[in-house]
């Protein structure tokens, strides 16, 4: 494998879709350092794991040699990004806005190389634009082609308002990659109209159009939605090293591959011979799943800290005798939660929820090796092993 086969298969590596690929080699063989663009709204102070999955991608290209431009898109925060958004989103203080930046920053250079790290903010030249720059910029887009935009289109069909400020969004995201003069730009899936507007625009500014690097989004700790923190299947960057490790302990070996693939920074081979060696039996999932965990909690607290949580979670498991195999169910909670009796009928692990009070009266059942004590317990979204007895498991989701 050459050297450039090599780095675009890292480039490549848990990548959604790569517009347009073979611009994107044509660039790479200019032997320069690249530009490699991410916008961030700092619409919130705390990232989790979903987060990273790009800031991972960062690092990569920095890995390679190439100069990445980290944008604080602290003018768009006051416009808000309406992607996958079925309302308006309302816009936040400057306040907020320097805050959210500031702690998002200090988030993510727990991934990227400060040294390498170049942070702009789009306020130092959308700010210049005026009046007239912004006319100007909204008359190179039609109404009908801001309503291909998914999100927008099915707002408007069903009725929703769509306020004129944010067709703006997308000309403006797309007007930074011409400040910028881009060579890359990065995003979620969900970006994918606004990461095309760059490439419009700076093909109508007479500049060589940007490639456009597509993640997925990271599915959340239930297996199913993506990582949020409204679904309550995240795992926060600030997440202490032993609640860290819990949850993810807690995935489905199925899942565990895909976290490797855009969380882990272990090389593709090594992540190949993982796979074989459990499908030949000589390693057991588990192990590759404390791998996992002791390498992400490494990147986000220390080494120290993920041994000490790999030797709490030992400690508290190895004397239940948790098995590698389980039962795994998912069950669907009301508004307040899903009652810890009923949790335990409906998993399987006992007859009746009458049965289900009585084993936890009995201080006979446990959620990840912890006594359930509470008869009366609401059990939020989320995913735990659940025990009953010394034989009973099931790796339960409520969603």
């Amino acid at each position: 494998m050459t050297q450039l086969e090599a780095a675009l298969a890292e480039i490549k590596r848990g990548a959604e879709e790569i517009l347009v690929e073979e611009e994107l080699i044509a660039k790479l063989k200019e032997g320069r350092p690249l530009r490699i663009k991410l916008g961030m709204d700092p619409t919130a102070p705390d990232i989790h794991l979903g987060h990273t999955v790009i800031l991972n991608k960062l690092r990569t290209f920095q890995d390679l040699g190439h100069e990445v431009l980290l944008l604080i898109g602290d003018f768009t925060a006051m416009v808000g990004d309406p992607s996958g958004k079925n309302a308006t989103r309302p816009p936040l203080s400057e306040e907020a806005i320097k805050e959210n930046a500031r702690t998002y920053a200090e988030q993510a250079f727990k991934i990227l190389d400060p040294e390498r790290t170049q942070i702009v903010y789009n306020s130092s030249w959308l700010k210049e634009l005026g009046a007239t720059g912004l006319i100007k910029l909204a008359a190179k887009q039609t109404v009908a082609r801001m309503l291909e935009r998914d999100d927008f289109k099915k707002r408007y069909a069903g009725g929703q308002s769509i306020a004129i400020h944010e067709f703006l969004y997308p000309l403006l995201q797309g007007y930074d990659s011409v400040a910028l003069k881009a060579d890359v730009e990065l995003g979620g899936t969900d970006q994918k109209f606004n990461l095309l507007m760059g490439r419009e625009l700076q093909k109508e500014a007479g500049m060589a159009a940007q490639c456009v690097l597509m993640m997925p989004l990271l599915v959340g700790l239930d297996g199913v939605k993506k990582m949020s923190k409204s679904a309550a299947n995240y795992i926060g960057v600030h997440d202490a090293p032993n609640e860290m490790f819990g949850k993810i302990m807690s995935i489905s070996d199925e899942l565990m591959w895909s976290y490797y693939e855009l969380l882990s920074f272990r090389p593709l081979t090594e992540i190949e011979s993982f796979k074989a060696g459990i499908a030949a039996g000589t390693l057991n999932p588990r192990d590759v799943k404390i791998w996992l965990a002791k390498e992400i909690i490494t990147r986000y607290h220390d080494a120290a800290a993920a041994e000490a949580a790999h030797e709490d979670f030992t400690q508290r498991f190895s004397k239940n005798a948790i098995p590698d195999e389980m039962p795994e169910v998912t069950l669907v909670a009301t508004e307040g939660g899903l009652a810890v009796a009923n949790l335990l009928k409906e998993a399987g692990l006992v007859e009746t929820t009458s049965e289900g009070l009585r084993m936890i009266k009995q201080n006979a059942v446990k959620c990840d090796g912890d006594v359930v004590a509470d008869g009366k317990l609401l059990v939020a979204a989320g995913t735990a092993v659940w025990q009953v007895g010394k034989r009973k498991f099931a790796r339960v989701t409520v969603a």
